[in-house]
């Protein structure tokens, strides 16, 4: 018990990047006693794992429970609504299915490395560096998180969910899935998927992460616990890099005070939301905040179809399954897996169900 108390406890520590020394300094504890705590060699009082847990923003029950299914912590007793069970059973089972064609095919994705005690800024550079992505924008960023080993489910949940998006990742067998809410606006799912990733790199030991809408929102974000801010921080990051946006201010629009065009310009070009990118804007001191306040009240679309002859790709397909009830939607990959599976069934001599012609591996 006191092996896994250590454990525990050294993984939340680095969660907010603090060494022992830091860590201590902070409960008024010594280092030495946190290094025998980490190393299971010393059993803290009952008022010290208080404390600990209270500073760390975490569950007493968080340094004693054994490591459970991966999905099961997605079923607690208190998600009582039975509509949003089902459409968490549905990613579930989609998630299986997903490694099935795996296995089948022989396709199976290898993890990207896991980071710890680095700040979010310097995680978007260096995973940015590893990816070759340069300071230019990222083209899909739900392909790109499929390809580096976090697997993509796009789901359509019912508002009354409050579910922005979910992490789980399998130990026992090496894979990772997230869940973005395919009912939120494109931009945004855009962000929920770059979020998730955060987690993906950062927090896949900590066991399902379920995100509501407001961890992804700036004002909010920081009433959530660090890992929270940290990945939103990451996502803005890493979807946006500040040298590019600074470049393209500077180069090319050339002007003190960003119009309302402008901001539809770059979120187009980043391929985010119209708020998310006015936030940014404001965040890097690129907007004061009685235009930002101006701009937020505005609604974008009618706007950037006069302007630039129609909304983004990526708007363009939403309109044609916002109003779809309840669903999984595969990604470009889940369809490749699933016609290859296809197809190696049928060269053996069987025959299988044709696979879905709508984009929903299930009803």
């Amino acid at each position: 018990m006191d092996k896994l108390l250590g454990t525990r406890l050294k993984r939340a520590r680095e969660e907010v990047n603090l060494s022992q020394g830091s860590f201590a300094k902070a409960l008024s504890l010594s280092s030495e006693y946190i290094s025998l705590l980490e190393s299971g060699k010393r059993t803290p009082s009952f008022e010290t794992l208080l404390k600990i847990a209270g500073f760390l923003n975490k569950n007493v029950a968080y340094f004693f429970e054994e490591k459970r299914s991966a999905f099961e912590g997605l079923f607690a007793p208190g998600l009582a609504d039975e509509r949003v069970r089902k459409d968490l059973q549905k990613f579930r089972t989609t998630c299986e299915k997903y490694l099935q064609l795996e296995e089948q095919t022989g396709r199976r994705l290898d993890l990207a490395p896991q980071y710890s005690r680095i700040s979010p800024e310097r995680l978007a550079e260096e995973e940015r560096r590893r990816l070759g992505l340069g300071n230019e924008p990222i083209r899909d960023v739900l392909a790109l998180c499929e390809v580096n080993g976090c697997r993509i489910i796009r789901q359509t949940l019912p508002e009354e969910a409050r579910i922005a998006g979910v992490f789980v990742f399998d130990a026992e067998r090496k894979a990772a899935f997230a869940l973005v809410n395919a009912s939120e606006p494109p931009g945004l799912q855009t962000f929920i998927a770059a979020h998730l990733y955060g987690h993906y790199l950062m927090d896949r030991d900590d066991g399902p992460i379920i995100d509501n809408p407001d961890v992804v929102v700036d004002e909010y974000v920081s009433l959530y616990p660090p890992r929270e801010q940290f990945a939103q921080t990451f996502a803005s990051r890493f979807l946006v890099p500040p040298a590019k946006l600074r470049e393209l201010i500077e180069k090319d629009i050339r002007s003190k005070s960003l119009g309302f065009d402008d901001v539809l310009f770059l979120k187009r070009y980043f391929g985010v939301s119209t708020r998310a990118m006015l936030r940014t804007l404001r965040g890097r001191g690129h907007l004061p905040e009685a235009k930002f306040e101006e701009f937020f009240k505005r609604n974008p679309e009618d706007r950037e179809q006069e302007v630039f002859g129609g909304l983004s790709g990526q708007e363009e397909r939403r309109a044609r399954t916002l109003f779809r009830k309840s669903r999984a939607i595969p990604s470009d990959r889940y369809r490749l897996l699933l016609a290859e599976a296809a197809a190696l069934e049928k060269a053996r001599g069987n025959h299988p169900p044709a696979p879905p012609t709508k984009g929903e591996p299930d009803e």
